[in-house]
């Protein structure tokens, strides 16, 4: 598989949870408070390089690969590399929401498994409080059969697409970076697709 085609099958994995995310919020009616941003200020947040393929693809054909991959390297920031902050409050948004990785995709409307199997609903602290009723409802309609995204099933889709880039696990800079690696690499000796894709 060619990395351009990688690039289409994550964005189309993506397009399926989009799917099923905005129809788990409506049934919910659960949602992230504008602007805030506060999970993506934690420095513990993990991904894979794969998840940040379609974000380094589109800076590589926009001209910015290299800049990005400068500052990356040079960087000892833990905080993630794409939120841009709006104050000292730790509010902020996402540099690059069109291409945010499949964790930020997840967190807050889907499920992990515990121990026994058992869904339980990955959100944040501000949702559980800011929103108890919906989130004790949603909470109660999950273990009565609502359909919610599952962590480890998207991870494992996310696999097939590239085992390596998929099932490797790091803090979300380092995948930031070796998602850049990957595509800088693999255009070095090859030609530029003729795409016509700009970076949002």
């Amino acid at each position: 598989m060619t990395l351009d085609q990688k690039v289409r099958s994550v964005e189309t994995l993506f397009d399926q949870l989009e799917l099923e995310t905005r129809q788990f919020q409506e049934k919910s009616k659960l949602g992230c408070v504008s602007g805030c941003g506060k999970c993506c200020t934690f420095p513990n947040i993990d991904a894979s390089p794969l998840e940040f393929l379609p974000w380094a693809f589109q800076l590589f054909l926009s001209g910015k690969a290299e800049e990005a991959l400068d500052t990356l390297s040079s960087s000892a920031e833990q905080t993630c590399f794409l939120l841009t902050p709006v104050s000292i409050l730790s509010k902020g948004h996402c540099g690059s929401y069109r291409h945010r990785g499949l964790i930020c995709r997840l967190f807050g409307y889907a499920a992990s498994k515990d121990k026994y199997g058992n869904l339980r609903l990955a959100t944040c602290k501000v949702i559980k409080e800011e929103q108890a009723d919906s989130y004790q409802k949603t909470t109660k309609a999950i273990t009565e059969g609502l359909y919610v995204p599952v962590f480890t099933d998207y991870y494992m889709q996310l696999t097939q697409i590239d085992y390596q880039l998929g099932s490797k696990i790091m803090p979300i800079n380092k995948a930031l970076k070796m998602a850049l690696e990957e595509v800088l690499q693999y255009y070095t000796y090859r030609p530029i697709p003729n795409m016509d894709k700009q970076i949002v």
